[in-house]
């Protein structure tokens, strides 16, 4: 769905949109959601389980059916943002919530702050159905390097990919980052407002132009697009401007973006494949003639997330954290995915191909989980206070 540096969720929201924001429309139109938040006292009876998580996963006939197994009250609380989240937990929230989502980077930033705690997958037997993309061995992001130990669970996946006009777009030229800086397709572009996005994606153009892509970098890490050096953060600037004739217009939703594809008015844009998915869906129903396929992982590098669960620091060993361990357990289960992934707009980690049309498949990217590997996960700019001059400067240009 993804999904980003969070911690300026509330300006960047203002300027255009954001992966939740496309969840919430779908979820809206797909599922009934549970019906509002709470935030248990401390006083509270032990027989709620708190969730700290995004709407459009809060599925009213999955959590209804898991309240009446295990004698709980699921409580939620929503945020828009990761770093909405981080906050609640860092002001004593591990207190207030059992159950955390995060995505990208977050969880082990949660867990090196002793935000979250460890979890044990035997006790989520569920885990046995992942894409082998998910699979504890091939992803590393939940896993504490010292200890070895598990602190979060995949949950849904999705990426920052190409959406493009099979009719006027070669696949070839799809598949790299080239086309959105491509003067051939001048005034027949489009991108997100999103300041986060369209500088991490021209930092992986920047970085593999100038061949510091597989350099040794200064934190002594491989490259990661949200940690830029002054070098690479100025041929962002300079790129991003050499774009911005390119560019009809910058996108502010994903009803705008669908527009400007369905008219013709641009030929590709980068989103958050949920444009993608209406667009299919519709060209399925014969309501739309346009075709259009979608570019999940540049052959530069391309920007991806997947949402997780964790369970909150503050659940001792016990009774609560038997029941989180059982939650998370009951939401990965396939046919929950089948409707987490309905109601979201999202594709889910859990395979759930054998439950599902060859249409389905196709739209919810069930068939390409391997192009995960290696895509950048979504995190938070090593100094948001350069990359917004950077922004403030390209809007000026």
């Amino acid at each position: 769905m993804t999904s980003t540096n969070d911690r300026n969720k509330a300006a960047a929201s203002k300027i255009g949109p954001s992966r939740r924001g496309a969840m919430k429309t779908i979820a809206g139109a797909a599922a009934a959601l549970v019906a509002a938040p709470y935030i248990r006292p401390a006083s509270a009876a032990p027989t709620e389980l708190r969730a700290l998580m995004w709407e459009a996963y809060a599925v009213r006939e999955v959590i209804g059916a898991f309240e009446e197994k295990h004698k709980v009250k699921f409580a939620p609380t929503f945020f828009d943002g990761n770093s909405e989240a981080y906050n609640k937990l860092r002001v004593g929230g591990t207190k207030d919530f059992d159950l955390v989502q995060a995505d990208g980077f977050w969880p082990s930033l949660y867990f090196r702050e002793k935000l979250i705690r460890t979890m044990d997958y035997g006790k989520i037997p569920g885990t046995a159905n992942y894409f082998p993309a998910f699979k504890p061995d091939a992803f590393p992001l939940l896993k504490d390097e010292t200890s070895g130990a598990f602190f979060g669970v995949p949950f849904c996946w999705g990426s920052y990919g190409i959406t493009y006009n099979v009719g006027e777009v070669p696949a070839d030229k799809a598949k790299s980052l080239e086309l959105l800086f491509s003067p051939e397709y001048s005034g027949r572009l489009a991108t997100n407002a999103r300041f986060e996005e369209n500088i991490a994606l021209a930092g992986i153009m920047v970085a593999h132009r100038m061949g510091t892509i597989d350099k040794p970098r200064p934190d002594g890490k491989s490259f990661n697009p949200y940690k830029l050096t002054d070098e690479e953060l100025e041929g962002v600037e300079k790129l991003l401007i050499e774009q911005k004739p390119l560019l009809l217009t910058r996108y502010q939703d994903a009803a705008t973006l669908e527009q400007l594809l369905v008219s013709g008015a641009i030929v590709a844009a980068p989103e958050f494949a949920q444009v993608y998915r209406l667009m299919l869906e519709k060209k399925a129903k014969g309501e739309l003639d346009l075709t259009v396929d979608h570019t999940l992982k540049p052959k530069e590098g391309g920007l991806g997330w997947v949402d997780t669960w964790l369970i909150s620091s503050g659940v001792p060993d016990g009774d609560k954290a038997e029941v989180c361990h059982a939650f998370i357990d009951t939401m990965i289960k396939p046919e929950t995915m089948v409707q987490i992934g309905k109601a979201s707009g999202c594709s889910t980690t859990i395979d759930i191909r054998p439950l599902s049309s060859a249409e389905d498949q196709v739209l919810y990217l069930m068939n390409r989980t391997d192009e995960l590997r290696g895509m950048y996960m979504f995190d938070q700019p090593s100094s948001t206070e350069k990359w917004e001059r950077v922004w403030s400067r390209v809007q000026a240009a």
